[in-house]
Order: structure tokens, then C-alpha cells, then sequence
């Protein structure tokens, strides 16, 4: 689950992670009580998308004139598809230096990874990308401790101010901490910064392992903060493991693997995938019809990729589902679908007995992947 800033940096506090002081304002009448904060002050939208900078949804305000003049544009902005209901308001700190750092899992080396470079500030996959050699990382086993000596090689290794290597290492200690303690996916501060007041974490990127829910009861609490888009809330209610993303390539497949490897197949043909969409082991074909029901009411959704492996999952029921789904209807899209296990062959077959022109039939994921890209543009 991914966290808005305003909550990761509650964590901060838990974990003792010095940064900004910070008031949180959810309409403009939270104005009219005192601040407490020393301008300039930064105002801030809390969405869970990128770019909010850019957009306008970052503004320092100099007195509290500026301050609700900011808020007040800033409130009820629409960013990328999200509305802005919370202000995170924040003592502007002055910045001496910025740098980048993150811990998560990579899963391929099955260990956390650390990254950090003295490049903060930027996007990281543009250090990545043009000055590979300024970003270092770093493996722990999950097994092993994050050694103070370490954590001073990585430091000496990133280039940062060796003057402040007594804060720096304390503040990277406690964002491991944080990291492993607190059951996190992710945890990127970008800038984690040298200022007038210290070595501070300016910005929460911050996603937690709900898996550990029952280890942690606020989690609860975040959950219940952050709001679920309409189209998630109908595919609950239908028993459909389902995310919004932010492309335009509607995917339905079953398994999370098999779904997780599509987004992949689709990103690596050019385009981007409009959601997750697990319709689980066993899938009959009120189930697929319930899942193309889901993303009719998604406006982003331009084509539609179904990649079915049968095993449990009966490829001839899928294709049951798909034609009871599209039969008498206009498709606002076209359907690309990749059958192969289980009676993928009936499946084929019925799918071939009942032709609609909008709907695909290919061999191989990657070619499904490839004509789904294509025919969303």
C-alpha cells in the first residue's frame, strides 16, 4: 500500500527520522487555528502521483497571506486524475546539499537493496541513466545487520559531506530500521538533505507490506485514510483482485505472476498497463465477465489484453465468459486474447464460432502484448 507523504512522515517519527516541523489541513478553516510554523512556509499537495511540482502542487509562501492564497488554489486541484483534499504545510528548510536514498526488495537477488547517491533533487532514473556511476548500491541479506562500518563505506562510497557523517549515518540507520521494523515494500527520501537545522529527510516515498497488517494495527489507520478509486471498490465487491494504474492497456490474466509478467511484456512493446486484474485460479465465466465489466467503467482503458494460462483456470470457460461478456454489445475497445493450457483449444473454438471484429486472437504473449499496444494508440 502506498502511503501519501504526510503518513510516511508519521512513520518518521516512530523511527525517530529528524524532519520538518508540519501541520496537516484538510479545507481552509484549519487556517483560522494557530500554525505553530515559522515561514517561509512550503505548502504541499498530498496525492499519491508524481509531478505535483510541476502541476503547481508545491507553493512556498512567504507570510500567511501567501499561505492561504496557496492553499486555496492548491486545494480541490486535480493532479493527473487525483483530486487534492489534504495540504501538508511545512517549514521551508534551507537546503545546503540534496541527496537521494531508498531501501527496498530486490527480489531476484532475494535480498533489500540500498541505493543512494549525491544527486539528490532529480529523478533517480535520470541519475541512472546518465551518471550510472554517481548512484551506488548496495545488497543486505535480510538474515544480517546494517553495520555502522557499512553504512560509513557507503557514505565515502556516494560522495556525501564526510562533515556530517555522524548525522548521516544516525538517519540511515533509523530509515533501515524503519524500512525492515516497519514492514515496508519501499522507502525513498528524495531529498534527503544537509541544512541550516541538520541532516534531514525532506520527502516520504513510503509503501508498506500488507501481508504484515496483522503485526502492525496502524496500518489499519493508513488504509483507511488513503481513498480507493471507484473502479477498485466495484472489483471488490465482485471478488476480483484488482489495481489502478495510471496506462492505457487493460489487462486481465490469471495468477499474479502471470499478470505481473504481462504489465512487463506490454512496457516492453511501448505501452503501459491501464490496471492489475487477477481473476485467480479456477476463473469461470461469470468471473471474466465481471472482470470486463470493471474496466468498461475506466475511461483510460483504450484496449484490453486477457492472457490466460490454463491450469485450475479452464481456458474454454474463459472464452464462455468473454463471448456471455461482448455478445449484443457495442465493445468501446478492442480485446486481444492469448489462450494456451487447459482446454485452450475448445477454448479457441468457441471463441472462432462466435467472431466479433473487435475481438483478436494471438498465439504468443508478446505478440498479444504488441498488437494490444498497437491498437490502444
Amino acid at each position: 500500500m502506498d502511503l501519501f507523504e504526510y503518513q510516511g512522515k508519521s512513520l518518521y517519527q516512530k523511527f525517530n527520522i529528524n524532519h520538518p516541523n508540519s501541520k496537516l489541513i484538510k479545507n481552509l478553516n484549519d487556517l483560522n487555528d494557530p500554525i505553530n510554523l515559522n515561514f517561509p512556509v512550503v505548502v504541499k499537495a498530498q496525492v499519491q502521483v508524481g509531478g505535483r511540482g510541476k502541476a503547481g502542487g508545491i507553493k512556498v509562501a512567504k507570510d500567511i497571506n501567501e499561505l492561504s492564497q496557496y492553499s486555496e488554489e492548491i486545494l480541490g486541484m486535480d493532479i493527473k486524475g487525483h483530486k487534492v483534499e489534504i495540504l501538508l504545510l511545512e517549514e521551508a528548510s534551507n537546503i545546503l546539499e540534496e541527496y537521494y536514498i531508498s531501501f527496498t526488495l530486490d527480489r531476484s537477488e532475494k535480498k533489500y537493496l540500498i541505493m543512494l547517491s549525491a544527486k539528490g533533487g532529480m529523478d533517480i532514473e535520470q541519475v541512472a541513466e546518465e551518471n550510472p556511476d554517481d548512484l551506488v548500491k548496495f545488497h543486505v541479506s535480510p538474515s544480517e545487520k546494517l553495520m555502522s562500518s557499512t553504512i560509513s563505506e557507503l557514505i565515502n562510497k556516494a560522495n556525501l559531506n564526510k562533515d556530517h557523517e555522524e548525522s548521516l549515518s544516525e538517519i540511515i540507520k533509523n530509515l533501515y530500521l524503519m524500512f525492515t521494523e516497519g514492514d515496508c515494500d519501499l522507502v525513498e527520501v528524495n531529498p534527503l538533505a544537509i541544512t541550516d537545522d541538520g541532516v534531514m529527510a525532506l520527502d516520504s516515498k513510503v509503501s508498506l507490506d500488507m501481508n504484515a497488517k496483522y503485526k502492525h494495527p496502524y496500518f489499519d489507520d493508513f488504509e483507511q485514510e488513503i481513498p480507493i478509486p471507484e473502479s477498485e471498490k466495484n472489483a471488490k465487491e465482485k471478488g476480483l483482485n484488482f489495481i489502478k494504474l495510471d496506462g492505457s492497456v487493460g489487462i486481465i490474466g490469471n495468477g499474479a505472476g502471470l499478470v505481473m509478467s504481462t504489465l512487463d511484456v506490454v512496457a516492453e512493446n511501448g505501452g503501459k498497463a491501464a490496471n492489475f486484474l487477477d481473476i485467480g485460479g479456477g476463473a469461470k465465466a461469470e468471473t471474466v465477465s465481471s472482470a470486463l465489466e470493471v474496466l468498461e467503467a475506466d475511461q483510460n482503458v483504450k484496449s484490453v489484453l486477457i492472457n490466460i494460462f490454463g491450469g485450475i483456470t479452464r481456458c474454454d470457460l474463459v472464452a464462455e465468459g468473454i463471448i456471455e461478456a461482448t455478445k449484443g454489445k457495442e465493445l468501446v475497445w478492442p480485446i486481444i486474447i492469448r489462450l494456451d493450457g487447459t482446454n485452450s483449444l475448445e477454448g479457441l473454438e468457441i471463441l472462432k464460432a462466435n467472431p466479433n471484429e473487435k475481438i483478436f486472437i494471438e498465439e504468443s504473449m508478446d505478440s498479444a502484448a504488441k498488437l494490444a499496444v498497437h491498437k490502444g494508440l
